[in-house]
């Protein structure tokens, strides 16, 4: 009979073994394919079981959660939604993350390894670490002058600081309040389904994802890449460009909408915005050194990230010489975000220098304690010589005082610019894009703060007018103004 005992308790621990040793193959071995099952619904039970993250403005959180009361139980919240949307995107429960909420997802949403002090402790005992902050470099009063500049209109704008390429404004319009989409029930579906379905296209981030033909404002890299490649030595000279002009190997000919651009200087010429000049600057320079030029400032780098992706801005390097001719005057194929043009005006006022833009200064545990740091070992390109930009800051400054940007100058500060009014559609139907873009500087700061681009889409433009600065420098130097302290 003790025999038997003895068999049956030997077979109960071998069955024993065997479940133990089955659970940990499940719970250890193959714990991800059950955790990554879309069936198993506790991963995203525990995701919205505590308060998200905050993304923070100027030291002021621009997001919140509320408990919802139900099985996921926070939703995010936004403050001043429609005026942050561009930089923030949104998290909801039922359509993922965009912009901000996702790209820094991980340290939000609490699952990033570098928030726990211990992470293999975390991985043992299932904790999860509360969320953590993401601390922009935003400039709040910089922001609400681009939005409230905008209004009702078309458009975007995109500022950076020139010496750091922190960015300090990222507006898009019209815009939306990306709290509607936060939860999982039928007013997030409605919401959903009208955004989509609105011909404004309010969730398209035009500042960043958008690109449109620059027009006149790509003559500040055209005027560069000439001054470097020395096709022109001297500001004042006559440049030989006759008017109009034809179009290397075609018919078609090129004209200008006002007078006085035959031959012009290249410094009447960058104040009159003379397409003629620099439609033949542009061949004069050649394939080779105005796509190295365009490349320098940004153009053609489809590796931009903010640290959420940035559509590539674009300058065609496999052109004929008719085709390079209006590419150099911001047509053909040449395209652009406001961010990127945002960048080329920073160059300008930063001695040549481009700096990579970026919108995360820090992120941080729910604390405080500093996570990581943005900006230090960023990469920084030469897009030109820098005597030429000195001479390039010359030209946007003469832009400003006496040619087609007055819009844009501002009492007690140093301003440079350049307009412009792009034309699209078949046959050039389409309203023109405004577009300015330009730096400041304070009369007691060292260095100019802040460069800014701004495109109107839907601008009331006159064709007769040659540049965007009568609806576009205005925002602009609201912008400046607000970061000048002006």
């Amino acid at each position: 009979m003790t025999r038997h005992i003895r068999l049956a308790a030997a077979f109960c621990t071998l069955l024993l073994l065997a479940l133990l040793v089955n659970a940990t193959r499940i719970q250890v071995f193959q714990s991800r394919p059950y955790d990554d099952n879309p069936a198993n619904r506790r991963q995203t039970i525990a995701r919205y079981d505590q308060p998200r993250g905050a993304i923070l403005v100027g030291g002021r959180s621009i997001t919140g959660s509320r408990d919802s009361g139900e099985q996921l139980r926070y939703e995010r919240t936004y403050r001043d939604g429609p005026l942050y949307a561009p930089v923030t995107g949104f998290a909801s429960q039922e359509y993922g993350t965009t912009l901000l909420e996702h790209s820094e997802d991980g340290i939000l949403s609490g699952t990033d390894e570098m928030l726990s002090p211990f992470p293999l402790w975390n991985d043992l005992t299932r904790a999860q670490n509360p969320g953590g902050n993401v601390v922009t470099t935003l400039n709040p009063a910089a922001q609400k002058a681009a939005y409230d500049g905008l209004g009702t209109r078309t458009g975007a704008v995109a500022a950076i600081e020139p010496s750091t390429g922190r960015i300090l404004a990222l507006v898009s319009t019209p815009s939306y309040d990306p709290g509607t989409l936060s939860g999982n029930g039928r007013t997030a579906n409605r919401s959903w389904a009208r955004l989509n379905a609105d011909p404004d296209k309010p969730m398209l981030n035009r500042a960043v994802r958008q690109t449109y033909p620059p027009g006149s404002t790509f003559k500040v890299v055209t005027a560069a890449a000439a001054l470097d490649a020395g096709v022109v030595t001297d500001l004042d000279a006559a440049t030989r460009s006759p008017d109009p002009f034809r179009l290397p190997g075609t018919s078609t000919t090129l004209t200008n909408e006002g007078d006085g651009c035959a031959d012009a200087p290249l410094r009447s010429a960058f104040e009159w915005s003379c397409n003629t000049v620099f439609a033949k600057l542009g061949v004069d320079v050649g394939v080779r050194n105005m796509s190295g030029t365009a490349e320098a400032f940004g153009f053609n780098d489809t590796g931009v990230r903010i640290p959420f992706a940035v559509s590539p801005s674009t300058f065609d390097t496999s052109v004929d010489r008719a085709q390079l001719a209006l590419s150099s005057i911001g047509q053909y194929n040449t395209r652009a975000t406001p961010l990127q043009m945002a960048m080329v005006a920073a160059a300008v006022a930063n001695g040549g220098q481009v700096r990579q833009p970026y919108l995360v200064e820090r992120t941080t545990r729910r604390g405080g304690e500093t996570v990581s740091t943005a900006g230090s070992s960023r990469p920084v390109r030469q897009a030109m010589h820098p005597a030429t930009a000195v001479q390039m800051k010359e030209l946007m400054e003469d832009v400003v005082t006496e040619g087609t940007g007055t819009n844009a100058a501002i009492p007690g500060a140093t301003v440079g610019g350049k307009t412009g009014t792009a034309q699209h559609g078949i046959g050039n139907s389409g309203t023109p894009y405004a577009w300015f873009v330009s730096w400041a500087q304070g009369e007691r700061d060292m260095e100019p703060k802040v460069a800014v681009a701004v495109v109107v889409e839907d601008a009331s433009a006159d064709r007769s007018d040659i540049s965007g600065g009568g609806d576009a420098a205005p925002i602009a130097k609201a912008v400046m103004e607000a970061v000048l302290g002006l």
